[in-house]
């Protein structure tokens, strides 16, 4: 049985040859189509070898083959990274791209890729230039700052800051703000692969001020404060404000670093959620350099914002760290038009999805949430139980931790498959959907997703629950 199966196997000219194969050929290059060919029917031969295989006459059809050739290719060109439609409730998601880019950011993307684009070069003298010019004076309008660069992300301004300033040197900094965030950024690493020391003062929930002043020594470079980010110490808890920490750092001629993590350059207690420190406040208090992500609360493209006084941002730009954590001009062009939504901040909620978001009432939601499952009950009837639920959406990316924004969530339990499955598989879907698991049941919130992906949802799931 074997050896016929062997003998039956088309060539790889015969397989090219087919209508599918020369399509194939034009599409992919004979090259490429060739090697592929030979890497199937390569598996095919190596199975046949094996009892235990079970391949068939059916399996090595010449249509077969060449179908399973197409598939391969087809998967080979098409993106890894896919456009998502995230029904989690989870406002900036790290796992899906945290903020959703704003449409003035999208357009100003489209035009900087379609050729040359005046990345380093003035306009006037034809002279090159630094690429933070494209970005420094906006900063400095929006913060206050007196000067402004961007790198690649908030832990590589972290990093940037910390060995320009105080490479081995002491930086003081509070036990409370030892934090860990995602992807293993842990402050006493960072702090150490910078080349300073860290000198940790107070305890877990409480660290004074006299804390600080008790540990200024000759070693000292800076003070140094950092956001709590995805975490918050709540009840007997203190720690100074920085403009207590600035006034001491400069009594003591040091400089004073604020890690802002999530960057708010609005109040969102605006939108009913939890205040977030400013950059503005942190300027104003006196901060030598302030750092901050740009893709959290900024809502732009990934960045680490570093802002601050000339002398010290034109330090922290010579460093030659700064060339391996520079942006280039999509991040540039993105970034530019998502903060000068910021010069207008009466109008976020129309011009910037996550501020949207924020907005959303839960009446909007409702109507949303009851509109899909009413199409789903038309049309896939008795394949779900499904209901509305009060619940809370979060800001994420470890922004204002233990608060959310409540909101309406359409509870689906499905019938005949696991909630894992019906999850799985909607991740699956072209475009993938993304929802919120609980015990047995599949969350959708609507707050993240747009409307005219309320259809896209309802149709995934009645395609799902309906397949045979």
């Amino acid at each position: 049985m074997t050896q016929e199966l062997l003998r039956k196997l088309p060539s790889v000219d015969k397989l090219k040859q087919s209508e599918v194969g020369q399509a194939l050929v034009r599409n992919f290059g004979e090259d490429l189509v060739t090697v592929t060919i030979r890497n199937v029917l390569d598996s095919l031969r190596e199975n046949l070898m094996r009892e235990d295989a079970g391949v068939s006459f059916g399996d090595i059809d010449p249509e077969t083959i060449i179908k399973e050739v197409e598939g391969i290719l087809q998967q080979k060109f098409a993106p890894s990274l896919k456009s998502a439609v995230n029904a989690t409730g989870v406002i900036l998601h790290t796992g899906l791209g945290r903020a959703a880019l704003p449409e003035a950011a999208q357009a100003s993307l489209a035009t900087v890729v379609e050729g040359y684009s005046t990345l380093a070069t003035d306009i006037e003298t034809g002279r090159r230039q630094h690429r933070d010019v494209h970005l420094n004076a906006l900063l400095c309008e929006l913060t206050g700052a007196e000067a402004a660069t961007v790198v690649n992300n908030n832990a590589a301004a972290t990093m940037l800051i910390l060995n320009t300033l105080a490479q081995d040197k002491e930086v003081i900094v509070s036990r409370g703000q030892l934090v860990e965030i995602g992807g293993a950024f842990r402050m006493p690493d960072v702090m150490s692969a910078s080349g300073a020391i860290l000198h940790e003062v107070g305890t877990t929930n409480k660290t004074h001020l006299k804390d600080y002043s008790a540990a200024v020594g000759w070693n000292t470079a800076a003070i140094m404060r950092v956001h709590h980010s995805n975490y918050r110490i709540v009840g007997f808890a203190s720690e100074p404000e920085i403009d207590e920490l600035t006034e001491l750092a400069h009594k003591h001629e040091l400089a004073i670093i604020d890690d802002l993590g999530s960057g708010a350059l609005v109040d969102l207690k605006k939108f009913g959620i939890e205040h977030e420190p400013l950059v503005q406040d942190s300027i104003k208090a006196g901060v030598d350099v302030a750092c901050f992500s740009g893709d959290k609360l900024i809502g732009g493209p990934q960045a680490g914002i570093i802002v601050g006084k000339k002398d010290l941002i034109e330090k922290i730009r010579k460093n030659p760290l700064a060339r391996a954590f520079r942006i280039g001009k999509l991040t540039i062009t993105t970034m530019e038009a998502t903060l000068k939504l910021f010069l207008q901040p009466e109008k976020l909620t129309a011009s910037h999805p996550a501020y949207r978001m924020f907005s959303l009432s839960k009446d909007n939601i409702e109507k949303r949430a009851k509109r899909v499952k009413k199409k789903i009950s038309d049309h896939a009837p008795g394949m779900v139980d499904m209901f509305l639920i009060e619940g809370g959406s979060q800001v994420g990316s470890g922004a204002v931790p233990v608060e959310t924004i409540p909101t309406v969530l359409l509870r689906i339990v499905p019938v005949h498959q696991s909630v894992e499955e019906l999850a799985k598989q909607l991740r699956k879907n072209e475009p993938p959907v993304f929802a919120r698991l609980q015990k047995d049941a599949l969350l959708l919130d609507f707050r993240t997703a747009s409307d005219k992906q309320d259809g896209i949802i309802a149709e995934a799931l009645i395609r799902i629950l309906t397949e045979k």
